[in-house]
């Protein structure tokens, strides 16, 4: 049986820029508490880091770098139950825009989870640069006070610490504008852990993203030097999201 969350998600489709992928949903999930903080960086930074069958999306002539503290929820399999241990914990991720024939997704550089057996099944199944990290999130007050610290045996460090909280009336984005060009992203592409560099692409389904302008203090940010990338000195632009519950469906290869 569908909960009504998930039957809430899956009818409302009139905001994807592409219809719902055929088959099955395979998984749920529930994020939590996400703020987004991007920079405006050269094209020519990424351009090297993306499989050349992706393109780099960019609005208004820049490519973007996001780093995007959360924490998930309720992960489990459809007609599965959830398991505490295994289904919550936080997550990190840096990322950038790609789009490939008409699809515009997500490109990860890492993804940083405080859950072993999440981290390497998110390797195995979707082929996504999943770590180990050390990694807190609390709520109070309306403000998450959030730390990772990477812990992966033999990868690049990575370290966020820091607290953010909403600060503004919910909006949904429209399009054409920098807000939803950043967040509305209905898939993923993956090019695998151990350097095969096939690329696939995971759909994912939820209802438009419920925005608010964020206000964040970071204490320490060390995510890009893993991609020899260094940060532009203006400060980024800041969204946070409440909760949002999401579907996926499984990983198909596309062609190059």
């Amino acid at each position: 049986m569908v909960s009504p969350e998930i039957e809430k998600v899956l009818s409302q489709t009139e905001h994807r820029p592409y219809p719902l992928p055929e088959g099955p949903w395979v998984l749920r999930m529930r994020w939590h508490d996400l703020l987004f903080m991007h920079w405006s960086v050269p094209e020519d930074w990424l351009r090297p880091l993306i499989p050349p069958a992706l393109r780099l999306d960019t609005f208004d002539g820049s490519a973007w770098l996001g780093v995007v503290p959360f924490r998930m929820e309720d992960v489990r399999p459809r007609f599965l139950p959830g398991v505490p241990w295994l289904s919550n914990f936080p997550e990190l991720n840096l990322r950038t825009y790609v789009t490939h024939e008409g699809k515009p997704g997500l490109w990860f550089f890492s993804l940083d989870a405080h859950n072993p057996v999440a981290v390497r099944l998110a390797r195995a199944t979707f082929g996504l640069p999943y770590f180990d990290a050390k990694m807190s999130s609390e709520v109070s007050d309306a403000e998450v006070r959030y730390r990772s610290v990477r812990t992966h045996k033999g990868a690049p460090p990575a370290r966020f610490v820091g607290r953010y909280r909403p600060a503004g009336e919910r909006f949904d984005s429209r399009p054409g504008t920098l807000e939803n060009f950043l967040t509305e992203r209905y898939c993923l592409y993956s090019a695998g852990v151990n350097g095969e560099r096939r690329v696939r692409r995971g759909d994912v389904h939820h209802v438009v993203w419920p925005l608010q302008r964020a206000e964040a203090e970071v204490e320490e940010l060390e995510m890009t030097a893993q991609i020899g990338v260094e940060l532009p000195e203006t400060e980024p632009i800041l969204h946070y999201a409440r909760r949002l519950d999401v579907v996926a469906w499984p990983p198909k290869r596309i062609d190059s």
